[in-house]
């Protein structure tokens, strides 16, 4: 499958990518472990060639590079971008997570990281 962008957060992308004056850039993806639910989302902008190893999209003209091992957990997924009361941010919807925080900046999957359903492990948006 792919990790795509809805149009929403591929403009502020684009618009943030404009601001920062930095020229080819693409947004890095990946998964790290911790947060209350297991693994977390990381993101942040590259300007660097992708790896050897990374799997590269283009979504609405932004490329997206995921490493290998990060991909395996998010595959399918699709990152918008959402405003709330506390502001605006970038948010991941994951079709293989099967239990997720409150927060939405980690989430567990069937894999031999955690029991499904665990709940929070006690970040800030469950307490």
């Amino acid at each position: 499958m792919a990790i795509t962008l809805s149009e929403r957060a591929a403009r502020e992308l684009k618009a943030l990518l404009e601001e920062s004056g930095i020229q080819n850039a693409g947004l890095r993806v990946w998964v790290a472990g911790g947060g209350c639910s297991g693994l977390q989302y990381q993101m942040a902008i590259d300007d660097s060639e992708p790896e050897a190893t990374d799997q590269v999209f283009d979504s609405h003209g932004v490329r997206i590079y995921v490493d290998d091992l990060s991909f395996r957990y998010i595959d399918g997924s699709t990152i918008d971008y959402v405003e709330d009361m506390f502001g605006g941010g970038f948010k991941i919807d994951n079709p293989n997570a099967i239990n997720t925080c409150g927060c939405g900046s980690s989430f567990q999957t069937e894999d031999e990281f955690g029991t499904p359903g665990a709940g929070c492990g006690g970040c800030s948006c469950c307490g």
